[in-house]
C-alpha cells in the first residue's frame, strides 16, 4: 500500500487547521450577533424592526467578508502547494 509522503501530510494537516478555524470564525460570527442588540433596545414598531433588520444585513456582510476570505486563502493556500510540488519534482533530462 502507498504511503503518502511528510510534506503531503503536513501540507494536509494544515489545511485541515485552516479549514477548522474558518468553520469556528464563521460560526461564532454568526451567533455572536443573535438577539436583539444594544442599540435597538428600547425601540419599538416599524424603528424595532428596520434596526434589527440593519443588525442582521451588518451581520451577513461581514460572514460573507469571512467566506470571502477563506475561499482567498484556500485559494493561496492550493497554489503554494502546487508550485511546491512544481519545484520539488524529480527532473527529466
Amino acid at each position: 500500500m502507498h504511503q503518502p509522503q511528510p510534506h503531503t501530510q503536513l501540507a494536509f494537516t494544515i489545511f485541515l487547521a485552516v479549514q477548522v478555524l474558518f468553520l469556528i470564525w464563521v460560526i461564532a460570527g454568526a451567533a455572536i450577533t443573535s438577539g436583539t442588540p444594544e442599540e435597538c433596545r428600547g425601540l419599538t414598531g416599524d424603528n424595532l424592526e428596520l434596526c434589527e433588520d440593519a443588525h442582521d444585513l451588518g451581520t451577513t456582510i461581514g460572514v460573507g467578508l469571512i467566506v470571502a476570505f477563506w475561499v482567498a486563502t484556500d485559494f493561496i493556500l492550493a497554489l503554494t502547494y502546487a508550485i511546491y510540488r512544481l519545484a520539488s519534482r524529480p527532473r527529466q533530462d
